[in-house]
């Protein structure tokens, strides 16, 4: 059982936790035990001080592996804020983050490094080949020793998409980190002989939390970028996964391979996040790991995670979110500020210390979503208006609505509508677009492109549409059905009817 330890410390100080021997990263080519983690650590940190100062913004853009499961630890070590870019992103996604975070180092594979223009990075970035970093630090004669941060301080930017405009950084502190890995690794009783498949990229706050809270409980941790759902059930098999998280698109499709005993024996939990789990689906999860324990769950980045259901409950209230987790407190509140009844719809409010410190250099969203607290908190001072609608039922159980904004939510991934949309008026094939999400079993949402041509009368050039939005923007950003109109409808206000065109799209 873990202790209850409500005081954060700094991040890197998680790699403490293990014992000298147990394994903690199972890597392609060998295994790290804990001591040799720490060095690597404290070595990666030495050599990311050298280049860096305190509070300077260094990136990431490459795969799971040696350098992006260390860097969360050695750049908080150095006094730096990491700033971890999704692998599937491409090109233009990397430069917009490299600008908005002010990058001073960009540590990625040799084939990203090379996709970007001269003008892809900031003036004062500097480019290192990931192989070449691990190599460096390794030469090191000695690293940095534990660091004595301010919990406060800064210690990562994750990007995440929001309903209008490019992504945004989300300012996560070393204390919203810690927290989040002793939050997770209490409520889902991780052990020290734990073995936890990282199959969600790093650059999410879910997928960057299966480090830490595994860390945090001195368990081993196996990264895996997959090809195809074959691929997840044999590392289990292989390597004796207890741990395994998912988002429903994955879900669905592990269920359609096929799962031997030697893989599903050892699963002692799966956790869901990135959209609700459907009673199908619930049950289709129960049927195939019938000993495994089910955590629902639900957050945000600007909150990390909010909410898991008792697995105990989730036979009788599957599609439900739950009850809070350690350290977070969830409000439900009317549209007078105060706290809904039972049974009626209000806003999700997050409130305590798992709450971020707003969007890096943009104050004017961040007064949007991080407002003071509602009187009915307990903690106080800013909370997190999520803008998802939710109801309490009679148990006290949370209930998912639905959102206020327009973002899409596809395959685990959080699009801006309108990132969308800006890259295909880029291509000049365009006069008009809307981008819309339309439910789909498989991924949670679908992109719809509504378009209309240039020329008034035009046949819309799909192909080639389709062929720039390719090289410009990454697949799970790809549009599913492109739909072309000879007028987009308009609202009183001369804007494009995005509700009417959504049902013209749905009909």
């Amino acid at each position: 059982m873990l202790p209850a330890d409500p005081m954060p410390l700094p991040l890197d100080h998680l790699v403490l936790r293990g014992a000298d021997e147990a394994a903690a990263l199972v890597l392609r080519d060998r295994v790290l035990t804990y001591a040799e983690l720490r060095e690597g650590v404290a070595r990666l940190a030495a050599w990311l001080a050298e280049r860096a100062a305190p509070g300077e913004r260094i990136a990431s853009w490459a795969a799971k592996g040696e350098l992006t499961s260390l860097l969360p630890l050695a750049a908080a070590r150095a006094g730096l804020i990491h700033v971890p870019i999704n692998p599937l992103l491409k090109r233009a996604q990397a430069a917009h983050i490299l600008a908005d975070s002010g990058a001073t180092l960009l540590l990625a594979t040799s084939t990203r490094l090379a996709s970007l223009g001269r003008d892809d990075l900031p003036q004062v970035c500097v480019t290192f080949a990931e192989d070449d970093v691990i190599s460096q630090s390794r030469q090191l004669a000695q690293g940095l020793p534990p660091s004595h941060r301010d919990p406060e301080s800064l210690a990562a930017l994750l990007y995440t998409s929001g309903s209008t405009g490019k992504p945004k950084g989300v300012m996560l502190s070393h204390a919203n980190l810690w927290l989040g890995a002793v939050s997770v690794a209490q409520y889902l009783g991780l052990r020290e002989d734990d073995v936890t498949l990282a199959v969600l990229p790093f650059s999410f706050d879910y997928g960057q939390n299966q480090l830490l809270s595994t860390w945090y409980a001195g368990g081993s941790v196996v990264p895996l970028d997959y090809l195809t759902p074959r691929d997840v059930s044999k590392a289990c098999a292989r390597h004796g996964v207890t741990t395994l998280a998912g988002v429903p698109p994955l879900w669905v499709q592990l269920l359609e391979s096929e799962w031997l005993q030697d893989a599903v024996a050892p699963i002692r939990r799966l956790t869901n996040s990135g959209g609700a789990l459907t009673t199908g689906l619930v049950r289709a999860l129960r049927s195939t790991f019938p000993q495994a324990a089910l955590y629902p769950m639900y957050g945000l980045t600007e909150a990390f995670r909010s909410t898991y259901l008792d697995p105990a409950l989730v036979d009788r209230y599957p599609t439900a979110i739950g009850t809070a987790i350690p350290f977070a407190e969830v409000l439900v509140i009317d549209e007078d500020g105060r706290l809904s009844a039972p049974q009626v719809e209000g806003e999700l409010v997050h409130c305590g210390p798992l709450v971020a410190k707003g969007y890096w250099r943009d104050r004017e969203r961040t007064a949007e979503r991080f407002r003071p607290a509602p009187d009915a908190s307990k903690y106080g001072g800013t909370a997190v208006w999520s803008g998802d609608r939710v109801i309490r039922d009679d148990a006290g159980l949370l209930h998912f609505v639905g959102r206020r904004d327009e973002m899409i939510k596809s395959s685990g991934h959080r699009i801006s509508p309108q990132e969308v949309e800006a890259a295909a008026l880029a291509t000049g094939l365009v006069l008009e677009a809307v981008a819309l999400g339309v439910a789909d079993e498989r991924t949670g949402q679908t992109i719809h492109l509504v378009v209309r041509p240039p020329v008034e009368g035009a046949i819309g050039d799909t192909a080639n549409l389709r062929k720039a939005l390719t090289a410009e923007l990454p697949g799970f950003m790809q549009p599913h059905a492109i739909h072309w109109r000879d007028a987009l409808p308009r609202n009183a206000n001369g804007k494009l009817d995005r509700a009417g065109i959504a049902a013209d799209v749905n009909r």
